[in-house]
């Protein structure tokens, strides 16, 4: 399996691990109605060894659960898919047939088709002849790229707001998509650990280039004054743990080139979102420093400051140290 695909696969199974009943209320309503969420357990990862093609390969999720009401343990199988793979339906069947074999519960197999190509993949695989049908095994399936991430924005579902860098848009609808996310972010409230991973599973996705991202803040500048702060910390807090990891790996390898600018843009991004035109002479200011370290304590103080003076004399006292 090459970097790209395994990246992929692991993204897509912590968010299934951290947001498995909200993937399911968002794109499966009448299975979450009944599965019980209070009870899951995710099993150890299930090595499979597809004999046909002798080849080895790992279910992505699979959980231990129970239906409301009922007694008994059923399996819900999740399997993302990031390439187009003729004769997938077979494969997912052969799946269903181990865990069957192994286990000897009921499963719910759920199918969700990752990659970029509009195709029309079935849901099914069937088996028989032409006096008798023998099988027919159906499962789930999401194809986010058919879907409109427009239905979506006002959800608060954080599984759907990550597979909205998934869905169908068109690129010049880019940037309103993630302005859209942030504000389903911001308004979620999720702990900081929940929050960071979702921002780092979008971005993965979609990505903006320079242009967008001028684009991407100057939008944020038109949104009402307290979510604009609220989205604004949310997403430096995202890019300043970005930073301090990319520091780290700078330190590691002898690079630290561009962390200094980018620290730089960030600092003066929260204060043009808190203070507006009148924090301009500060952010000149903020151009002077060129200690990573420095640069960093003063964005975490600015998280903290109220006022402009509190702004300033933050800054001010740092170039002069």
């Amino acid at each position: 399996m090459d970097d790209a695909r395994a990246k992929h696969d692991q993204l897509f199974k912590r968010l299934l691990e951290l947001f498995l009943a909200e993937f399911m209320q968002a794109f499966f309503p009448e299975a979450a109605r009944l599965i019980d969420f209070q009870e899951i357990h995710f099993e150890p990862e299930v090595v499979y060894t597809d004999t046909p093609l002798g080849e080895e390969r790992k279910l992505d999720v699979l959980v231990k659960t129970r239906l409301t009401g009922e007694d008994g343990l059923i399996l819900v199988h999740v399997e993302p898919q990031a390439y187009y793979q003729k004769g997938f339906n077979e494969r997912l069947f052969r799946y269903f047939s181990h865990l069957y074999y192994k286990y000897g519960l009921r499963i719910l197999p759920v199918a969700v088709f990752t990659y970029d190509q509009v195709r029309d993949e079935p849901d099914s695989f069937e088996l028989g002849f032409e006096f008798l049908d023998v099988l027919r095994f159906r499962f789930y399936k999401l194809e986010p790229k058919k879907l409109d991430w427009r239905e979506y924005i006002r959800s608060d579902n954080p599984a759907a707001a990550a597979l909205m860098s998934k869905m169908g848009f068109k690129k010049e609808e880019r940037v309103q998509v993630k302005i859209e996310f942030v504000r389903m972010l911001a308004r979620m409230k999720l702990d900081p650990a929940r929050s960071h991973f979702l921002m780092s599973f979008f971005e993965s996705y979609l990505k903006l280039n320079n242009q967008e991202q001028e684009t991407f803040e100057r939008e944020l500048g038109t949104l009402d004054k307290k979510e604009a702060e609220a989205v604004m910390q949310l997403t430096t807090s995202w890019e300043e743990k970005a930073l301090a990891k990319g520091k780290i790996e700078g330190k590691i390898e002898g690079k630290i080139e561009g962390k200094i600018e980018q620290t730089q843009k960030i600092i003066n991004r929260l204060l043009g979102s808190k203070f507006g035109a009148a924090s301009a002479e500060i952010q000149k200011e903020v151009q002077r420093m060129t200690d990573l370290d420095v640069l960093d304590e003063v964005l975490e103080k600015l998280f903290a400051a109220d006022s402009l003076e509190q702004a300033e004399k933050t800054v001010l006292g740092a170039v002069e140290k």
